[in-house]
């Protein structure tokens, strides 16, 4: 039987499954951290509290984009434009996945409770940035960074090196594949003043700070066989967009970097 349509809606307008690209990032965080099985109550919880997150991040950002979105013939297909849901709906949405990263980071530890506020603050204001600053990219990137950080300190309590390391691995791979996404929307984004590196550096020089920041990826805690899939993968993505054709860009942002976050999971826990 199929959810009703108004779930099905709200589901689609948030985008669940772009989950996919932190989470795993939580889970190498508490392999790696446990030095193995991490146990299901922390797994359980973490899980919980990064769909409340990313729950509250995506209807926010859908609230706070609503006007740019209608005038964006790109998004203005989305429900909040649309009228087929209400900012309203979508505040209550994000409200109920703050309360849930709340509730769970309460049931890890103290330190995940006391930072959690810190954290929402990242998952809110990141929708803003690009009405003032290019770095906007970076700023989403450690805004999903705090997802590898978040993992470690839910094991171990505390925050150590390795969990700096994965963060900064983590938002500059997002911030590179934010870069290339925005590259559809450079004409759209220098018209309405927004801000974002395609907008203030022309596409190939997009592409090739994207191309930087994968490098950096590429550099960082990947595991052996992983290591060199990734690295496959990241030249791939770069393979399927140039300034002159961003065709296949959706495959590139969607399908190789969902690919890229289960591929590094799986080579930190097979190299344990």
């Amino acid at each position: 039987m199929k959810p009703p349509r108004r779930v099905r809606n709200f589901v689609d307008a948030i985008k669940f499954e772009h989950t996919v690209f932190a989470l795993p990032f939580a889970y190498i965080a508490m392999v790696l951290a446990a030095r193995g099985w991490p146990g299901w109550w922390t797994i359980l919880w973490v899980t919980a509290a990064m769909v409340g997150a990313r729950t509250c991040a995506m209807a926010t950002n859908r609230v706070v984009d609503r006007v740019i979105d209608a005038r964006n013939p790109r998004t203005a297909g989305r429900h909040l434009p649309r009228g087929i849901l209400g900012a309203t709906e979508m505040k209550l949405l994000a409200a109920a996945g703050a309360t849930l990263m709340f509730v769970s980071a309460w049931m890890l530890n103290p330190l995940c409770l006391a930072l959690s506020p810190l954290a929402l603050l990242f998952l809110v204001g990141y929708s803003y940035t690009k009405r003032f600053t290019w770095t906007s990219h970076w700023i989403l990137g450690f805004t999903d960074g705090i997802a590898a950080a978040g993992g470690w300190i839910a094991v171990r309590g505390q925050f150590d090196g390795p969990a700096l390391v994965l963060w900064l691995a983590l938002t500059v791979w997002i911030a590179g594949f934010d870069v290339i996404y925005a590259c559809q929307d450079v004409d759209f984004d220098r018209a309405h003043r927004l801000y974002s590196v395609p907008a203030r550096f022309g596409l190939t020089t997009a592409l090739w700070i994207a191309r930087v920041n994968h490098l950096l990826t590429a550099l960082g805690p990947l595991y052996w066989v992983g290591w060199l899939v990734v690295v496959g993968l990241l030249i791939y993505e770069h393979s399927l967009v140039s300034p002159r054709d961003l065709s296949r860009l959706d495959m590139a942002f969607f399908n190789v970097n969902g690919y890229i976050a289960v591929v590094v999971l799986l080579s930190v826990v097979g190299g344990l």
